[in-house]
């Protein structure tokens, strides 16, 4: 998933922005976010989490040297590149709607809009009937456990 979503940000047109914004679940989204933060560290970006769809409380995950990303700061939402839509959103026990999201893509026009998710859970929940990505990162995850 790494792979692909570098090469979506590295798509964008030169001076589309300068945050790029991901929109997720506290606590379960976050360690995804801080790993594609990792795979882009290189690009001229600054990285924006916001929790559930409230840019009140979005932070800045900045890069600490021997460690990775990590939430820093409150940074708001001010300058856009692209917005990243993490599939633990949709998980049915969230309290976030496609339609609330599709809120906050209207005030964001014109902003290139990627999803990432897990075990095609926009499309189970019905999302992509309401979310036009202009990219979509559906991963699988299997699970081994021999001990």
């Amino acid at each position: 998933m790494l792979r692909p979503f570098k090469a979506f940000i590295e798509s964008l047109k030169e001076g589309s922005g300068t945050q790029i914004i991901f929109y997720g679940v506290p606590g379960t989204c976050t360690p995804f976010v801080e790993l594609l933060c990792y795979a882009v560290r290189s690009l001229p970006y600054r990285f924006v989490f916001v929790p559930f769809v409230d840019e009140k409380k979005a932070v800045l995950l900045g890069e600490r040297k021997d460690v990775g990303f990590q939430a820093t700061e409150t940074e708001p939402v001010s300058n856009p590149a692209a917005l990243v839509i993490m599939g633990g959103l949709a998980m049915p026990q969230i309290p976030v709607s496609a339609g609330q999201v599709k809120d906050v893509l209207k005030t964001h026009p014109n902003i290139p809009t990627i999803g990432i998710c897990f075990m095609s859970m926009f499309e189970k929940e019905g999302w992509l009937s309401e979310i036009a990505f202009d990219s979509l990162i559906d991963a699988d995850i299997s699970v081994t456990v021999t001990r």
